[in-house]
């Protein structure tokens, strides 16, 4: 079994929220609390240490007592450009990712994703969430990693390619369904947010 204390925690809180105004959506209030802290209480007992990646507001995110890394790219390229300073800052074998913006992500979100790794001895394993009806969605933001994926990494986004799902076919990587769709649910409208807050309450 993969131990906690071998996993990076990776809280992506990097991105520009342009369907949110262009706020920093990690320090929106969610029941009281910015939704960066959420994304903490629910990550910190799976894993051993944590990183915050963001490009503003970096006062802010330290407050929290965990290291801030900042994308090597000024533009705000996405989450492959958080996973590539997530990774060069990592020094466990492994890296757990989730944005700042879920937060009721699952409790054991870790264990389900490292299980699967040693079954299949994947570089990456991502979640994925079924919906009532049925359907499944791909949920990549929510991801375990071997830390010597690094360089996969490079080579791809040095191809100018920022696409999730293309770095992960070229890697051995795997999903996991979980079935409670309301873990993966992330805020980016307010409407979503107040419906969060009624579910989680």
């Amino acid at each position: 079994m993969i131990a906690a204390d071998l996993i990076t925690g990776l809280i992506l809180a990097g991105g520009r929220a342009q369907r949110m105004g262009g706020i920093d959506k990690g320090l929106i209030p969610f029941l009281g609390k910015p939704l960066i802290a959420s994304a903490i209480a629910r990550l910190q007992n799976q894993v051993g240490p944590i990183l915050i990646n963001a490009n503003r507001n970096i006062t802010k995110y330290a407050i929290y007592g965990y290291p801030v890394v900042m994308d090597e790219t000024p533009d705000f390229s996405g989450p492959l450009a958080g996973f590539s300073a997530g990774l060069k800052a990592c020094k466990t074998p492994y890296m757990l990712t989730s944005p700042c913006d879920s937060p009721l992500l699952p409790l054991e979100l870790a264990s389900e994703l490292t299980h699967e790794m040693e079954r299949g001895d994947f570089q990456l394993v991502f979640a994925s969430s079924q919906e009532p009806d049925g359907k499944v969605w791909a949920q990549p933001v929510f991801c375990l990693m071997r830390t010597d994926v690094l360089e996969s990494l490079e080579q791809f986004l040095q191809k100018g390619d920022f696409k999730i799902d293309r770095w992960f076919k070229e890697l051995r990587s795997s999903t996991i369904i979980f079935n409670d769709a309301n873990a993966f649910a992330n805020v980016n409208t307010l409407q979503e947010l107040q419906n969060l807050e009624k579910i989680s309450q």
